[in-house]
């Protein structure tokens, strides 16, 4: 049972929980205290020994309940008696306990063709975890791998000489033929769940990444409704990332590299021993950022998630003003800091979203009233698809914008091919910004986002 606590580490992880080498051995030394008795109790102490909150626990309770579905702890017992009694049947010239009578027919089958006859699910069970064992079932990540697991484990149960079994009880005894096909039915249905089983365990982590690699090249404004929810789930995780990566610097960043000539100096009276250091400190401008987000009506799709990540930005960059604009701009970096994503969107959609977009006004709003947030320490990012329904665009403003600010970062989540067709006023205002990238997709965004924050560190 050792390795098969090493098999529902590797699941646990693959279920989203963190289970380090040091919890593995407390949660290895907890089952050796309890035993595998008693189901209840052997649960309850991994569950205490691995979870660290309750939604690893909710995780590692589904975990458990689907990897020991068809697993007993008793199984090796059984075969053991199962064995001891074929043993003893064979010496006294008895069948086997399920095994019909006259033996002389069912002698000349093989093992796999016996055990299904017989009826005998412990010897069956053992089987096909040997036969798992044998094919390295613990190794499946992907669902295109289902097939040939299967096959693999079947052929190593001895498939092949069971066909020939059968075609052999076929001419001969076609009642014990059709009553072997009904158990090789029955085991191929066995073995698939057994493989399909092992997928669930342990190739969720690579399937999630699958999912996820998928849902981050996809077209933000093609996602599927059904997809929404995913896609949100991973901008959270992008955003978590932006978080851990650059919201605390490297102490060495922080302090520059070490002065040898002023830590020489310093230490003169103590013979030069460098007790007290000097660092060569460079100079960083404190971080400003300014975001414009379009929330109208055609980039409706994709606001939410702009919305997300210039919530993350809040809790990377300490000095963030942040706007939303259809019609008309109003700033949002208090609800934005104040409120949870989720309320924060659905406040400011209700506020300003879902409107017909005119960035001609908005720009006009900008200027009138946060003109003077906009510093030569700014980085001013855009998001939206400058579409502004043939208004005047007013492009004059964005380059006076251009003019005060650091840099002017425009994404765009429409692709370069359809910029300056229809209503698009892209090419106008990309003069006057430093770097324009298209953000179709989740993974574009993160990388945008992080070379912005980057910039700062």
């Amino acid at each position: 049972m050792q390795e098969n606590l090493h098999r529902f580490f590797r699941a646990a992880r693959g279920a989203g929980v963190h289970v380090s080498p040091a919890e593995s051995i407390d949660a290895m030394r907890a089952v050796a205290s309890v035993g595998f008795a008693d189901r209840t109790v052997l649960r309850d102490s991994l569950l205490l020994t691995l979870a660290k909150s309750e939604d690893e626990k909710k995780a590692l309770g589904a975990c458990f309940d689907l990897f020991f579905a068809h697993v007993d702890p008793a199984q090796a017992e059984a075969k053991d008696d199962a064995s001891q009694d074929m043993a003893s049947n064979e010496a006294q010239g008895t069948p086997p306990s399920g095994q019909p009578a006259g033996g002389d027919a069912n002698a000349e089958l093989g093992p796999l063709a016996q055990m299904l006859l017989a009826q005998n699910t412990a010897d069956i069970s053992a089987a096909i975890a040997n036969a798992s064992s044998a094919v390295g079932l613990s190794e499946i990540r992907y669902f295109t791998q289902r097939g040939l697991f299967s096959s693999r484990m079947l052929e190593t149960m001895g498939i092949q000489r069971l066909r020939d079994d059968l075609d052999a009880l076929t001419e001969t005894n076609p009642a014990l033929a059709e009553r072997l096909q009904a158990g090789l039915d029955g085991l191929r249905d066995t073995v698939r769940d057994a493989v399909a089983q092992a997928l669930a365990l342990y190739g969720r982590e690579e399937t999630e990444n699958l999912r996820h690699e998928i849902l981050r090249n996809a077209q933000l404004s093609r996602i599927e409704p059904r997809q929404v929810a995913e896609l949100r789930a991973l901008i959270r995780q992008i955003a978590r990332r932006l978080r851990e990566r650059y919201s605390k610097p490297r102490k060495r960043q922080r302090r520059g590299h070490l002065d040898v000539r002023r830590t020489i100096r310093r230490n003169a009276a103590w013979g030069s021993v460098p007790f007290l250091t000097a660092w060569k400190r460079r100079h960083r401008d404190r971080p400003k950022i300014v975001a414009l987000c379009d929330v109208s009506g055609s980039v409706a799709r994709v606001s939410d998630f702009f919305l997300l990540l210039i919530h993350s930005l809040h809790d990377v960059v300490s000095d963030v003003r942040s706007f939303a604009f259809s019609g008309h701009l109003i700033e949002v970096s208090e609800i934005l800091e104040q409120k949870s994503a989720e309320e924060a969107m659905a406040e400011i959609m209700q506020k300003v979203g879902f409107g017909s977009s005119d960035y001609g006004s908005s720009l006009v709003d900008f200027e009138k009233q946060f003109m003077a947030s906009v510093t030569p320490q700014t980085t001013v990012i855009v998001l939206g698809d400058a579409r502004s329904n043939k208004l005047d665009p007013r492009a004059d403003i964005l380059k006076a914008i251009s003019e005060r600010a650091k840099r002017v970062v425009w994404l765009n989540p429409e692709g370069r091919m359809t910029w300056g067709w229809g209503d698009s006023e892209m090419p106008r205002y990309q003069t006057f910004c430093n770097v324009v990238r298209p953000c179709a997709t989740a993974q574009q965004l993160e990388r945008a986002v992080s070379d912005i924050v980057s910039a700062y560190q």
